[in-house]
């Protein structure tokens, strides 16, 4: 985009670009998302920016009314494959807060020289200012949306002091704590994810998303794949809510999310035995739930093929589900091969109870955690009843995840995993790039060799031949002909195959010769 395209979004108030960009006001101070109610201001007066770090590294604070710090994450972290993509998805799960720059800079294979670089050559801050501006974020959802002391904020949070902590609030919001906490919006505010407090005590948060978005077929494809102890989902279909545990560098937690949405966001509820898990939970609950993918982007892509066009039509913000644990998406991928959704999903829940670690206390249906890959290594597996070579396989993936054989963190370099997931016997290119969609937030996957999608585009009348006029979206191209309809379906009669899963890897070959 040029400035004035930017500053004609601005004018037009266009959230299509919240979070793509964010614009500062020299006569105010203030830095807002594009669609700010305010004023428009003038042109001569506005300064542009790549990110709200970078704004608050210009001298400017927050806008109290529209709350730019709380927008969508930007889709373009999540279709770039360079160093500065995957710097800011593993920002974004809290490396920098746990490891410190140099821990980035150690999974991205590069010096902390060369990432400070390139962060600040292309987003105008570099990882210290990025990850203390989502460390105020976190702060100011806490202050409103808990009665913590603030000292115990701050260091959940991950502030090293209250003094950091006490400069950081005032330099960003132009309020000490106690009147940013004060300053809490009411329960109709459009913008900021601040949720009215719930009554199981959980942690109400308003996670955002842009544009239209499918709650009812990614609702439906977890459900489908619930496993029993980790997941569940219960209510109606249009009134759900979908719970599950996560494991978390700090300990156990459990999300609950309301298939309702609000006026751009979805109600999540998070459980934690440590408030500093905050960050990574949200961004891990977000990336299940696909909240930063820019649907206008996709819909523009597609919508110029003449089949797809009708199909994104139907089902306006289909989202591309990711996952909250990678690791457990992986091995999840190997259970699922050549047998049906629901025999899949039978396996994980007998994996669950025989392998996972039990929580604390349970939780209505959820009772465990998924287990570590490090413990699945060596076990047998005998109590699944699959094939020895898909026992095997499922061996051989946990012990490379285990070893780093295989990184499946925020920020691997995507084809790098898909090399070393084809190295291991038993996973194929159906399996490998099943993972790299899911587990790695591709959203440029193609599953060539899948009955589903195969099945989907003949019902949609389309083949892969047109596939690279669909980059860099295929994976939002593979959903939507998953949703093709039956012939004699209504709108709304389904969201994805019943019987025959994408799960199930075409496989056969490349296991009993390898």
């Amino acid at each position: 985009m040029t400035e004035d395209s930017r500053y004609e979004a601005v004018r037009s108030r266009d959230a299509r670009f919240d979070g793509a960009f964010f614009f500062a006001v020299s006569t105010t101070g203030i830095y807002c998302r594009p669609s700010c109610p305010a004023t428009t201001p003038r042109r001569h007066n506005v300064t542009f920016y790549p990110t709200s770090a970078a704004a608050q590294g210009s001298g400017f604070r927050a806008c109290r009314r529209c709350r730019p710090d709380a927008v969508p994450g930007s889709a373009e972290w999540n279709a770039r494959a360079d160093v500065v993509g995957r710097a800011m998805r593993l920002i974004g799960d809290g490396v920098v807060d746990r490891e410190g720059v140099s821990g980035l800079a150690a999974r991205l294979g590069y010096s902390a020289r060369q990432v400070q670089r390139q962060l600040n050559a292309e987003l105008g801050a570099g990882p210290v200012a990025l990850a203390r501006a989502q460390r105020a974020h976190t702060a100011r959802v806490l202050l409103q949306t808990t009665g913590l002391p603030a000292t115990e904020i701050a260091f959940a949070a991950g502030f090293a002091s209250v003094r950091q902590f006490n400069d950081t609030i005032r330099e960003i919001y132009a309020l000490t704590p106690s009147e940013l906490r004060a300053a809490r919006p009411g329960r109709g505010a459009r913008f900021g994810p601040v949720a009215p407090q719930h009554a199981s005590g959980g942690l109400a948060l308003r996670l955002p998303f842009r544009g239209p978005y499918a709650a009812r077929q990614i609702f439906d494809h977890l459900q489908r794949r619930a496993i029993t102890g980790i997941e569940d989902i219960g209510g109606e279909p249009g009134g759900r809510t979908y719970r599950r545990t996560l494991r978390l560098p700090n300990g156990p937690g459990i999300a609950e999310v309301d298939e309702v949405t609000g006026d751009g966001w979805l109600e999540c509820r998070l459980y934690l035995s440590e408030l500093r898990d905050l960050t990574t939970a949200t961004q891990r609950v977000r990336r299940l739930f696909d909240l930063d993918a820019d649907p206008y982007a996709v819909a523009e892509r597609l919508g110029a093929d003449p089949v797809l066009a009708g199909l994104v039509s139907r089902c306006p913000g289909l989202r591309s589900p990711g996952a909250a644990d990678a690791h457990e998406l992986a091995l999840r991928a190997v259970l699922g091969q050549q047998v049906s959704v629901a025999a899949g999903r039978t396996l994980g829940g007998k994996l669950v109870a025989a392998h996972g670690d039990p929580l604390p206390e349970p939780s209505g249906a959820l009772t465990h955690l998924f287990p570590r890959s490090q413990d699945l290594a060596t076990v047998s597996f005998a109590e699944l009843g699959m094939p020895g070579a898909r026992r095997e396989t499922l061996r051989t993936l946990s012990a490379a995840l285990a070893d780093g054989t295989v990184t499946l963190d925020a920020g691997t370099d995507r084809d790098q995993a898909e090399r070393a997931l084809l190295g291991l016997r038993g996973i194929g290119p159906w399996t490998a790039g099943y993972i790299r969609m899911r587990a790695l937030g591709d959203p440029d996957v193609l599953l060539t060799g899948d009955v589903a999608l195969r099945a989907g585009m003949l019902r949609a009348g389309s083949s892969a031949a047109h596939a690279d006029t669909w980059r860099p979206w295929r994976s939002y191209a593979m959903h939507h002909f998953w949703n093709a309809p039956h012939p004699g379906d209504e709108p709304s009669d389904r969201s994805e195959p019943a019987l025959v899963s994408h799960e199930r890897a075409p496989e056969r070959s490349r296991i009993a010769h390898t």
